[in-house]
């Protein structure tokens, strides 16, 4: 008689605490660092107004992290969905889901934000790299960085194609470019640069590299077992 009992598979609450954990550092550590500025805007941001909140580095940041228990609650609402669906990956999938838009979307909403001789002055282009990295100072460079950072962080956990940090390079050397076209064909009165085009690439890659451990692999193919003799 067999005595061996199949030891009863590992619940997915630690990984999915080891995924959320160092995502939930790095805001925090983010909004204590900024705390000065972010405090200034909120007065502003409390009061529902636009200039000062929705259209300012700072208030946009508040706004993404107030909002983050929102979109916590969002991905806990798919994942639950698709646990009860049978689908395998349920947390990871969720939050890579949220976390590219809910971190995505405000500093793409920053980049687009209209200058003050937006529609009259003619689009500005810079090609010469490292020129304008020297006057972006940190709060730019910090800014461009995170760009396209929640993209890199957890698009490759969404999908396998894109785990590769060639792959995360070209997604946002790409995303990038079609930023700054756009900033130009629209006239926003902004000067699309290829210092920003590096910068924001560099932002994916640095987050790719940090959820390295995470991305999705594809699954290993099936190797048939060989019976042995009854």
């Amino acid at each position: 008689m067999n005595q061996h009992v199949s030891p009863s598979p590992r619940p997915r609450l630690p990984r999915t605490a080891a995924l959320l954990g160092p995502a939930l550092l790095g805001l925090a550590a983010a909004g204590w660092v900024l705390r000065g500025p972010l405090l200034m805007a909120a007065p502003r941001c409390a009061a529902g107004r636009w200039h000062g909140c929705l259209d300012t580095f700072n208030g946009v940041v508040l706004m993404t992290l107030v909002t983050l228990p929102a979109a916590v609650l969002v991905a806990w609402a798919l994942a639950r969905r698709r646990r009860a669906g049978g689908v395998p990956s349920a947390w990871r999938t969720s939050l890579a889901e949220v976390g590219t838009v809910h971190g995505t979307v405000p500093f793409l909403w920053l980049t687009m934000m209209p200058g003050a001789g937006a529609g009259t002055v003619p689009g500005r282009v810079n090609l010469v790299p490292l020129r304008d990295l020297v006057t972006m100072g940190p709060l730019g460079i910090t800014g461009n960085l995170l760009v396209l950072a929640s993209l890199g962080f957890f698009a490759p956990m969404r999908w396998a194609a894109l785990a590769s940090l060639p792959r995360i390079l070209a997604l946002g050397a790409g995303c990038s470019v079609l930023i700054e076209t756009a900033q130009y064909v629209l006239r926003l009165d902004r000067v699309s640069s290829v210092d920003d085009v590096l910068v924001n690439t560099a932002g994916a890659v640095l987050a790719a590299l940090a959820s390295r451990r995470w991305w999705r692999q594809r699954p290993p193919a099936h190797t048939p077992a060989i019976s042995g003799a009854a």
